[in-house]
């Protein structure tokens, strides 16, 4: 009886113990993405785990679990005997994370086109309208929220899932820079235009339209990526995105 009593026990505890794990880790992970995607860590910076780990008040393995995700995305590297530092994104990363974007973009609103209903484009129509006040008021952070999730919205028209958390995953790579574009940016009413005219083409079926808009949307040239990765840098290293 006693050996059937311990059975039920652990059966029953580890589960919890099990999902608290899993909750420290998303906890790890979302507070040092937070770090990455804010430039708090310069380029090359080591991370220290055990500080990492004393700072947010959790154990070193979820801390661990959550570098290890972070290096699978691209945001840092993992080195044997050394371990992880931050990644910092240099023109040529830039350049092909925007190229991603505009092939990741382009293809899902094809497939937006085909796909979307008549309501959920009313939706995000409804969200433009009442967005596009808030453009002019020329907050930085309030422009990249609303421009990300405009474009999350249009990609969740495709009823593809993979696709949204790509994009996603993405915005999370060039975060700092675009904020960085936006704040040295006069482009805002370009902005309001450019989706305006994208949300016209989707409500259109138009694909075709809605391709060529869009990589003139998000196109960066070298010289663009240059200029806005220089401007990113200087603003981590002077502490002015904190």
């Amino acid at each position: 009886m006693a050996v059937s009593t311990q059975s039920k026990t652990l059966t029953s505890t580890a589960p919890r113990r099990r999902t608290r794990t899993a909750d420290s880790a998303d906890r790890a992970y979302e507070a040092i993405h937070k770090m990455i995607v804010d430039f708090k860590l310069m380029p090359q910076q080591r991370i220290n785990e055990v500080q990492l780990a004393r700072e947010l008040n959790l154990s070193r393995t979820p801390v661990r679990e959550a570098l290890n995700r972070l290096t699978s995305e691209g945001f840092l590297i993992a080195k044997p005997n050394q371990g992880f530092f931050f990644r910092a994104l240099e023109i040529d990363d830039l350049l092909d994370l925007f190229e991603l974007r505009t092939i990741l973009e382009t293809g899902g609103l094809v497939l937006a086109c085909q796909r979307a209903d008549d309501a959920d484009i009313e939706r995000i129509e409804q969200f433009w309208a009442d967005a596009q006040e808030r453009y002019r008021r020329h907050d930085p952070d309030e422009i990249l929220g609303l421009d990300e999730h405009f474009h999350i919205q249009l990609m969740q028209l495709t009823g593809n899932d993979e696709l949204v958390r790509n994009l996603e995953a993405i915005n999370a790579r060039i975060r700092f820079v675009r904020r960085t574009q936006i704040s040295l940016g006069k482009n805002h009413p370009k902005l309001i235009d450019e989706h305006t005219e994208l949300l016209n083409a989707v409500r259109a079926r138009d694909s075709d339209r809605c391709v060529t808009l869009l990589r003139d949307h998000i196109s960066m040239t070298f010289e663009d990526a240059k200029t806005a990765l220089k401007e990113a840098l200087f603003h981590a290293y002077m502490g002015e995105n904190t």
